[in-house]
């Protein structure tokens, strides 16, 4: 029994190692999370109506690393993306 809970003990412990790793990691590859800021699409002369169907041709992204605009996918903007930092 006493062996047991040494072992689960000692899994507990590497997770506090692999997971801030793995968030580290997670980080170098992809960067941090931008959240959508504005966006634009084409009129389809119901502008207001927020039920209507759009077409977005564009998507600003803000978060830690400032301010990046990408064309939309598929005519659909996500709510957040990762960037990294750009050498200025």
């Amino acid at each position: 029994m006493m062996k047991q809970a040494f072992r689960a003990r000692y899994f507990l412990m590497w997770l506090w190692v692999i997971v801030p790793i793995a968030v580290f990691l997670f980080y170098l590859i992809f960067g941090l999370p931008h959240v959508i800021w504005s966006y634009r699409f084409r009129d389809n002369g119901d502008r207001y109506n927020p039920f209507a169907e759009r077409y977005y041709t564009d998507c600003t992204f803000i978060g830690p690393y400032g301010e990046f605009t990408r064309y939309a996918t598929n005519g659909k903007c996500e709510w957040f993306r990762f960037f990294k930092e750009q050498n200025q």
